[in-house]
């Protein structure tokens, strides 16, 4: 478990420029949001100059068409003060309203209203019953001053802003005065006034009184999620809306005449960032944004030119060093830090130690693999010098049995100097191929055919796969080799005059465990060649010894079946894997 969550752990490790970078990043987080608070308050006092100055802006654009509505306002209250003094019936009434009229231009109508909701004195000597008026029907007798826009009969049918004063007399109602102004005036007056600021003036109720653009669409300037009802109910204030048309606005209300008429002013957001939406400002906002993205880049600039370019170089060499390159003891780095040069000058030492021990080891194993392979070729020379004198002591034997026991014995050592013999021409002395090993064997035991001194034919056939197998192995498996088919010559059945054979297999029967097969033809009628057992199962003769002897020494099992027709017999024998010694050798 332990060894999988390191394993995991190990699937991604972040590179050292990717670390310098958190790090850093980490480290300029606080100055980042001090920063960032500081720009923050800083456009929240620019913000609240802005809405300052749009109130200052409204107040003054809208000074002038305050003073015109205050000015008819006062005029109004004046008349309606002084009109009960005369009798509104003679011709002096209306003498005073046409000289107001005459004295102020921006008036275009002057009158008195009764109770009876009558006109009976005006500027334009006009007489009118105005009961049938139901529009300012609640104006004319609400008993209190009134501002309002009406397009009215009486006054020519032009759009005006008119002020209705009531007028008391001994505490009785005794009518209204009327006084009306162009509202042409007052649209003139917002439109030429600032030009970038749009401007309204509206009743407490709501109403609009008189815009910089009178049209049809004057109320498109007006803020999308506020009424002017509300507006005027809330007094001075500031906000930020869209208008009508979707755009996103300043708006300010300013109270021009009292709590009944008011400005509503709007112009486009100052000082406003398209880059980050909610905030406006300058770069001052993106400058912890731009000190982090320099700080990475100098980060990795200076990380790769100092340490990871030099890291890499050092690493391509280890690749080199393990893919056997030795020449590296000139390899330098381009202009790296003291602290790496170090670090390169001591892998360069350590390289020309390894080297230096590698080429010592290799001499050693060389001369070790020369005398291995020079003891191999005289014990292979002593052997083939005993065989020759068993040959010769067979032919100065005179008796059949003894030249028969000699030359077993001289199949069993050429069988050893077979052994040697391949061990002194071999490439490879870990491991022995034991196919060509027992080919060879098999080649001196057979000579064109001919196993036995009568000069019977046996025909001898192989399948020897590529098998591999320790030094310690082949002698057994050679002798065993050797044992199994002096006696398969035995019992072949060569007597009968029928045609004898020997069949020897060596395989693998899994990844680590191979089986010899040695079977031959049988004599019919339990005949055997001369000199032989009968059986070779139940024998108690040197060769079954020597048989159970080498199967043994394999760690293997031994299994003889006898068929009517053939001998079988048949070891399967385990891997013995050499050891380390051997292995370097």
């Amino acid at each position: 478990m332990r060894l999988r969550l390191a394993a995991l752990s190990g699937l991604w490790t972040p590179n050292l420029a990717l670390q310098l970078g958190i790090g850093l990043s980490l480290a300029i987080l606080p100055l980042g949001f001090v920063s960032v608070y500081q720009t923050y308050k800083v456009l929240e006092e620019r913000q609240a100059l802005s809405e300052t100055a749009l109130l200052e802006q409204t107040q003054q654009a809208v000074s002038e068409s305050r003073d015109i509505i205050q000015s008819a306002l006062s005029t109004a209250e004046t008349l309606a003060i002084t009109v009960s003094v005369f009798d509104t019936a003679e011709a002096t009434c209306d003498a005073v309203m046409a000289r107001v009229v005459e004295e102020s231009p921006i008036y275009s109508f002057a009158g008195f209203v009764d109770d009876a909701l009558s006109l009976v004195c005006a500027s334009n000597g006009g007489r009118q019953d105005l009961s049938n008026l139901a529009s300012i029907r609640s104006e004319l007798t609400g008993r209190r001053t009134e501002i309002l826009m009406h397009p009215l009969e009486f006054i020519g049918g032009i759009a005006t802003v008119s002020v209705a004063v009531p007028v008391f007399a001994a505490g009785q109602f005794r009518g209204t005065v009327w006084i009306a102004v162009p509202i042409s005036a007052l649209n003139d007056q917002l439109s030429t006034v600032v030009p970038d600021v749009d401007l309204v003036l509206f009743q407490s109720e709501g109403e609009i009184v008189a815009t910089a653009e009178f049209s049809d669409f004057r109320r498109s300037v007006l803020p999308a999620s506020h009424g002017l009802q509300d507006l005027a109910d809330t007094g001075r204030q500031t906000f930020r809306d869209v208008n009508q048309d979707g755009n996103t606005r300043d708006f300010a209300v300013v109270p021009i005449v009292g709590d009944r008429v008011l400005a509503l002013g709007s112009w486009e957001p100052r000082h406003r960032s398209g880059l980050l939406p909610g905030y406006e400002g300058t770069f001052a906002l993106y400058l912890p944004l731009a000190m982090w993205v320099i700080t990475i880049i100098v980060a990795y600039i200076g990380v790769n030119h100092l340490v990871i370019r030099h890291v890499r170089r050092l690493r391509s060499w280890m690749r080199l060093y393990a893919a056997g390159r030795g020449d590296l003891d000139k390899a330098r780095l381009d202009n790296a830090p003291e602290e790496l040069e170090v670090v390169a000058e001591a892998f360069r030492a350590m390289t020309r130690r390894l080297s230096e021990q590698e080429r010592r080891l290799e001499e050693d194993l060389n001369e070790k693999t020369v005398l291995l392979r020079e003891v191999h070729h005289r014990v292979k020379n002593n052997l083939q010098l005993i065989s020759s004198m068993l040959n010769m002591q067979i032919r100065a034997t005179g008796s059949l049995e003894a030249k028969h026991l000699l030359r077993r014995v001289q199949d069993r050592v050429m069988a050893l100097s077979a052994i040697h013999r391949y061990l002194y021409l071999a490439r490879k002395l870990s491991l022995v191929r034991a196919d060509k090993l027992l080919e060879d064997i098999i080649q001196q035991l057979v000579i064109v055919g001919t196993l036995d001194d009568r000069g019977r034919q046996i025909a001898v056939t192989t399948a020897l796969e590529p098998v591999e197998i320790s030094p310690d192995q082949s002698v057994p498996l050679s002798l065993l080799t050797t044992e199994a088919a002096i006696n398969a010559v035995k019992y072949c059945g060569m007597t009968s005059g029928t045609d004898a054979w020997i069949n020897i297999a060596l395989k693998a029967v899994s990844e680590d465990r191979f089986c010899l097969s040695v079977v031959n033809s049988r004599a019919p009628d339990g005949q055997a060649a001369e000199g032989a057992e009968v059986t070779p199962i139940d024998g108690s003769g040197l060769g079954s010894k020597l048989i159970e002897s080498f199967v043994a020494q394999l760690n293997g099992t031994l299994e003889i079946s006898p068929q009517p027709d053939r001998y079988e017999l048949h070891v399967v024998f385990p891997m013995t894997w050499p050891t380390q010694d051997e292995d370097d050798a």
